[in-house]
């Protein structure tokens, strides 16, 4: 087997055996024989039998595996018996860890920005084929839905922080690949398993309760938008996304409903208190609002509101309030 048939069987493993990219990456982080560990460490292993099936010893494996957990290619799972590990599951992993480990490769920098600008959209557009109801949604306070991401209201978030065990707080991936919003980076906040994880790989620094909360409103006055994972329990990543950098918008803006969806809610303007300033016109990600309400006052597009509430954060009048449109089980089409 030749060491490009081995990194594309790596990038296989992420959906992505096609891509020209995603091979290179894989090359950039790790020599042959750590690869044959990555391709070996599924389902989870322990040191032993990760040494059995590629014919490493245990001792150069228990070395590669240190180095492999700090390049965010390899995960624990601690066990009564033993640790078993096992590798990156898919590209979302993969970007969010690789991306802000200790001393990554400008060269993998370079290429996730390439892969970002070139391959990612066809990729989550195919999503759209195999995905029963999309993966992201924007939802309200208090609600639980199905989907694993959901883009918040600050109490919500609020709300988040305060049932914590831990926070931490890491670096954005998606700005530290790209960057050129030149947003607040250090921002995207970990919570209970993924604060631990991060720790232990110092890519991150634990935060207090009320550190957290602070850091959501710097975000909200910087125009970024919350978005955390959507699950019964407690989710383990609260984002703070720009428009531009963040991996996010890009489908949406091209149309690819299937990955996310709005909240049940959409903003509305008070036209008579409306003072036609544009705020909410700059703050909007998705190009939202035009000043065609009556006289001249801001109006909301509904096909396009995705109900984050980041418009009436600014709004100097009050003019903008969040409002129930949808029903609880809005799926769009």
């Amino acid at each position: 087997m030749t060491d490009t048939d081995i990194y594309r069987q790596l990038a296989q493993t992420l959906g992505l055996g096609e891509s020209p990219l995603v091979p290179k990456m894989y090359k950039e982080l790790v020599d042959e024989d750590e690869a044959r560990v990555l391709l070996a460490a599924a389902p989870p292993a322990t040191l032993e039998e990760l040494a059995e099936k590629t014919g490493i010893s245990k001792n150069e494996v228990e070395n590669m595996i240190g180095s492999l957990f700090k390049k965010g290619l390899i995960f624990k799972s601690k066990k009564e018996d033993a640790a078993r590990y096992y590798r990156v599951r898919q590209f979302l992993q993969f970007h969010d860890a690789t991306a802000v480990a200790l001393d990554v490769p400008q060269k993998l920098l370079d290429l996730l920005k390439e892969f970002m600008n070139t391959e990612w959209i066809e990729f989550q557009g195919g999503l759209k084929k195999v995905l029963p109801k999309p993966v992201m949604r924007v939802v309200p306070v208090n609600v639980t839905i199905d989907p694993q991401t959901r883009i918040l209201a600050f109490d919500d978030v609020k709300q988040l922080i305060e049932d914590a065990r831990n926070v931490a707080v890491t670096r954005c991936s998606c700005r530290v690949i790209d960057g050129s919003c030149g947003k607040p980076i250090d921002v995207c906040m970990q919570i209970d398993k993924a604060a631990d994880y991060c720790i232990e790989r110092e890519t991150g620094r634990k935060l207090t309760r009320e550190e957290a909360i602070e850091m959501l409103k710097m975000c909200e006055e910087e125009g970024l938008v919350h978005v955390s994972s959507n699950k019964r329990s407690l989710g383990h990543v609260i984002c703070n996304c720009c428009d531009d950098c963040c991996m996010s918008w890009g489908a949406v803006k091209e149309g690819v409903e299937q990955f996310i969806a709005p909240s049940r809610f959409m903003a509305v303007v008070d036209s008579g208190q409306c003072t036609s300033c544009e705020t909410c016109l700059e703050r909007c990600f998705f190009d939202a609002i035009s000043l065609e309400g009556e006289n001249g006052s801001a109006l909301v597009d509904s096909a396009k509101c995705m109900g984050c509430g980041l418009c009436l954060v600014t709004c100097p009048s009050e003019a903008i309030v969040l409002k129930e449109t949808r029903s609880e089980d809005f799926v769009p089409a």
